[in-house]
Parts: C-alpha cells; structure tokens; sequence
C-alpha cells in the first residue's frame, strides 16, 4: 500500500508537546464542582422540558466560566487545566440516574399495561406497580437499593473500562499504526486557543485565539438565526418562525417518482461547512460518492425486490430505516469487516512504503515503548483492566438473566466489541468518522432467543459486555495532543465520578418530586415518552418468543457483498495508487449515514483546498479545527441562551396571575 502523503500532512497538523503536565489542581476540582451542580442538573431539566440538554454547549460554557472567574482572581488557567475541565465535562453530560426517571415511567407505563409486560420487568430495573417509592416519588426507598446499586457499579466498571480496551485501541491506532486522526486537533486546539486568550506573544494576540474568535462570532450570527428566531418566536407565536428548514429541506416524496427508495434533501447547517474543511479532502470526497452510489443503487436494488418494505409516501426516516432493515444493515456488517480485515492486514504486515519505495517501520514494539512524559501504563495493565471488566460485566450479566446463554455474553464481549472497536477506531483515526452496526444488539438479542428458547425481556436491560471503544480512542489522542498527562486524568475521573454520582441522585430525585413525571411541567416527557416507550417495548417483546422480523434483517448474500466489495475496492485502489481514503469515505456514505449533509461537507472540502490551503498556504490545516471549535462554541452559547429564554417564558405562561 502506498504511504498516502494526506495521511501524514494530518498526522503532522498538530504535533504533541514536548512536556505533559496533569493539570490537574484545585481550579480543575472547582470546576467539577461547578459541572456536577449546575451543568448536569441543568442539562436534565431542559432534556425533560424541551428534548435537549446542553449538549457541547456545557463543556465550552464551562471553560469559559472558570477562565474568566481564575482571570479575576489574577491567575489564569493553563491548557492541560482547561483540557481536563473540558474532559470532565464530557464525562458528567452523561448523568447516569436520569434512566431511573424514565424507568420510573416504563413500568407504569400504558405501553407496558398494553402489551402486557408490565410484570416482565425486572425489579433490578424499577420496583413493580404497587411499591411505596413509586406512589411517593421518592428514590429514597429499599426497593430503589438495587437498581441505584447496580446503576451506580456498571458506571464504575464503565469508567475503569475506558482505560483497557480504548487505550489499547490508541495504542495500536495512533502509536502503531499513527493514524492521523482529523477531528482530534478540533478540541485540542480550541482548548489551547482559551488559553492563549489572556497571553500575547510579540506585543500580539496569538493566532489561535484569534481564529477561535472569528469562528464563534460566525456561529453566534449562524445560531441566532438557525436556533435562537424559531426558539424566540415558537413561544411567542402559534408557530415558530424559520428561516432556515430543521433539521432538513425534506426531498424524499418530491423525488420518489425518478428514484425510488432514496432518501433525498439538504441540511442546512454551517457547521457541515467547517467540518468538510476539517476532515481530509479525499475522504470527503469520498463519502460523496458512496452516497452517489446509493441514489444508483437504491432504486435497482427496490425494482429487483431487495428494498421491499420502502412503499411511496415516506420520509426520510422512515426510508432509511426500510432500507437498513433491507439491505444495509447486513451489507453495512460486510463492509465493517472488511475494513477489519484490511486494518490487520495493514497492521500485521509489518511495514509499509513510503513515496520512494522504501519500507518503513511499523513494527508492534510501539505497543510497550510508548513516547516517554505522556503518563503512560504498562500495555498488559490495559489488557487486564479489559479482561476483568469484560468478565465482570459477564458475571453480572448471567446473575441478573440466568436463562439467557453466557456464550453469547463471551461473544459480546472477546469477539465483537474488540472488532467494532478497531474498525471504529480506525475509521476515527483516518475519516474522522465513528461506526457502528445498526441493530447488531437487537438482532443477536432475537437469534439467541429463537435459538436457545429464552423467553423474557430481562436481557435487554442487563450490563451485557457489547461496546464500541472509537470514542475512546479518540479521546486519548485529543489528550495527547494536549500535552495532558493521563495521572490528571486518572484524578479526574477519581473526583468527578463521585461528583456525577451524588449530584444525578439528588437532582433525579429532586425533579421526579417536583411534579409526577411526565406531566405539564416536562413538556417533552409529556409529550414523547409514551411514543418511545411504545416502540422500545415492541422490540422487547420480540424475545418473548414466535417469529420476529428483526431476525429476518440478517442476510448472508448483502453481508457477504459488502465484505467483497469492500476488500476488492481496496484492492483495486491500491493498484492504480489512488489515496486509500477514499475507500473510508465510501464506506461511510454506503453505510446509510444522514445523506443531506454530503452536499455541504463537500463545499467546505472543496472551498478549503481549493480557495483557503491556496490563500493561506498550510497554515490553513491548523486553522480549520479552531475555526470549527469556535464556531461550536457560539453555536453553543446561543443554545443556552435559547434554552433559557424558552424555559423561561414557558414557565411565565403558566402562572395564574
């Protein structure tokens, strides 16, 4: 395989420091202090009013807060504190006892009532209909002991976790393999532009500052207009102003006379602009034509009778859904291993050569000599903590659901999670892109039912071992590439887990008895949660045994298609020397992503190499993550402000006087 020279232009954009330090001390200790109780509850509240909570919104608002307090306070924070402010934030959105809330509901739910599974509910999950706690909206009662328990081990275990089998992804991605990883710069600078804010060098502000704030007045300007005039005037008015369609400019029934079973239409937002400038130019271009491939594909694939539940009529979600259920989901499991099995091929192959024919390097002895400063612990130590974790997720997984065969568990968890694991982290590390298989939990869920005779809905609730560790992959680079060391990150996580525990307790608590829920006061709740329940528990009740059309979804010829064309892609690529991502790209417009955004991140690929790298020179690869780091930021800031002033004026409305 030839070295791809836009790979190591990536690599090469931002370039770890010299010295790590931990950052962490007691500004960073404030701080998660501040995130767990008044970031988290915020963001609870409003996903319970209005469907979302803060979102990115809260990490960089966070940042903000406590760089502006430590500037009147005469010191000022440095980029490894801002860094870990901006992980540890990341780390409380997560909120894991809002579940029992919706719990709480599941099991008194008229969809339970409905289809009868009311009492097929685990009490590990909720207490049954009848129990104390529940007429008295209180999670403070023994019958909530064992759900909060259990709740509150899994997440330990989970944030153990993060650091075997996501750390040896990184290892093997960035320090093996040194895969470039595009989207990682985009927090790393923002974080380092922050704290650049307050410094010159010169007699001038620094440049990353700079762009930082040219890219977050473009997303105040963008968002005032994209979210802030529909929030403002939805309150005010019968209907909300909007001058730009949301999410999307919906196409599918304009087009489905010319190309049946294609999802078609445009998403407007900006912000597919910086992210086409940020992600590399061929795997852009890449996933547009993946997505031209399915506009071909689609309608002859539903005149020979592989599309068969697509009918005139649906919508976008309601295509692609058909569609996945298809074809895409057994082929999108094809194309998943064959990226698997090119990414150990290219792994195991021992090198590979550079522009003039030369081998070079990439032996596995990076895995145990990793760059010295980063704070690094022994690989097999990352083996352990995965091994343990998994068993462990395993032994609790056949206490709580007994009847349901522990092989699978083993399967989930040594088999599939490490192949989902580095596909997606491969994809990370050279599209930018995270992958999942679609309905790859449920569709084992059914076969193993239909195969062993289990009869209940119990594993669907319980800690089975299936993960995807991309995210995490990712997250080391960023922390790398922060000069962060990961001791401070180990803090971190030491200090904000019991922050995160408490403060989701109480603030659960606290919501459910202010009003029962849901009911006026959490409009969204109101309004939606019987729709999700509905279809959450029809898919449950598909284990309860019969047929189930889930298990049809899984189909040989598609799956056995997409690994062929996937290996015979890269192939064919490789021998004419074309850049290999764009087999990554393809696969991510094959793979049924959103297809209304390839329009805009083809803009931005094109209007960045073509216009901004000719103006600026290289430059312009650094310049691109900052930008889209700012223009994250406004975008942010003016989704609270919306947040706000909806909440607000929503409450005004219903007072008596």
């Amino acid at each position: 395989m030839q070295e791809d020279r836009e790979l190591q232009e990536y690599r090469d954009l931002m370039v770890p420091p010299e010295k790590f330090e931990e950052g962490f001390d007691l500004k960073t200790v404030i701080g998660a202090i501040l995130i767990g109780f008044l970031m988290m509850p915020g963001s609870m509240y409003l996903s319970l009013v209005i469907g979302q909570g803060m979102g990115p919104a809260a990490r960089w608002v966070t940042i903000i807060l406590v760089a502006e307090v430590a500037k009147r306070s005469y010191t000022h924070l440095k980029q490894q504190e801002i860094f870990l402010l901006y992980y540890m934030a990341g780390a409380a959105m997560a909120s894991p006892f809002q579940g029992l809330l919706w719990n709480q509901y599941l099991v008194q739910s008229d969809a339970a009532r409905m289809l009868g599974l009311t009492e097929l509910i685990p009490t590990w999950v909720a207490p049954q209909l009848g129990s104390e706690s529940l007429l008295k909206r209180t999670f403070f009662h023994r019958d909530w002991l064992i759900p909060i328990l259990l709740i509150g081990g899994v997440q330990l275990i989970q944030r153990v976790d993060h650091f075997g089998l996501g750390y040896i992804m990184y290892r093997l991605t960035s320090d093996v393999e040194r895969l470039p990883f595009p989207m990682a710069p985009v927090a790393a600078l923002g974080t380092i532009a922050l704290a650049e804010s307050g410094e010159e060098q010169n007699g001038k502000k620094q440049w990353k500052w700079r762009v930082f704030s040219i890219g977050g007045a473009i997303g105040l300007g963008f968002g005032a207009v994209y979210v802030l005039l529909p929030a403002m005037t939805g309150v005010l008015l019968n209907q909300p102003i909007r001058l730009i369609p949301m999410p999307w400019l919906e196409l599918t029934q304009s087009t489905e006379s010319f190309l049946p079973a294609v999802a078609t239409g445009i998403q407007l937002d900006m912000g597919l602009i910086f992210i086409g400038m940020v992600l590399p130019f061929w795997a852009v271009i890449g996933s547009f034509l993946g997505v031209v491939i399915t506009f071909i594909l689609n309608p002859v694939l539903h005149h020979h009778g592989f599309l068969v539940r697509w009918h005139p009529g649906m919508g976008t979600v309601d295509t692609m859904f058909a569609n996945n259920f298809d074809f895409y989901m057994s082929f999108g499991i094809g194309l998943g291993l064959a990226i698997a099995l090119i990414g150990f091929y290219h792994l195991f192959r021992g090198g590979a050569r550079g522009p003039g024919g030369q081998r070079r390097n990439r032996n596995l002895r990076a895995l145990f000599h990793p760059p010295p400063g980063r704070g690094d612990f022994n690989f097999w130590i990352a083996v352990g903590i995965y091994v343990c974790a998994t068993l462990a997720y395993t032994l609790l997984s056949v206490i709580l659901v007994p009847d349901f065969p522990w092989i699978f568990f083993i399967g989930y968890g040594f088999i599939y999670t490490p192949i989902i694991s580095y596909v997606s982290a491969r994809m990370e590390g050279i599209a930018g892109q995270f992958v999942s298989l679609p309905l790859m939990r449920e569709a084992s869920f059914i076969a193993g039912s239909q195969l062993f005779g289990y009869q209940g809905i119990g594993i669907w609730y319980a800690p089975i071992p299936i993960h995807n560790y991309g995210k995490a992959t990712l997250e080391f680079r960023k922390i790398e590439l922060t000069g962060t060391n990961l001791r401070g990150i180990i803090k971190s996580e030491l200090v904000i887990f019991p922050i995160v525990f408490v403060g989701s307790l109480l603030f659960s608590q606290y919501i459910w008895r202010l009003a029962p829920l849901p009911s006026n006061m959490y409009p969204y709740a109101q309004q939606m949660w019987h729709l999700e329940a509905m279809n959450l528990l029809l898919i449950q009740s598909s284990t309860l045994g019969g047929e189930s059309a889930f298990y049809e979804a899984l189909k040989l010829v598609p799956a056995v298609s997409g690994l062929v064309f996937g290996v015979l892609t890269y192939t064919v690529l490789s021998i004419l020397g074309l850049p290999i991502l764009l087999i990554y790209g393809v696969t991510r417009g094959l793979g049924q992503s959103m297809p209304h955004g390839a329009i805009l991140e083809l803009t931005g690929a094109l209007l960045g190499r073509f216009y901004f790298l000719k103006r600026f020179g290289t430059s312009w690869r650094q310049y691109a993550p900052v930008l889209l780091a700012g223009f994250s930021c406004g975008m942010g800031l003016i989704g609270m402000f919306a947040m706000g002033w909806t909440l607000i004026l929503s409450s005004l409305e219903r007072l008596p006087y």
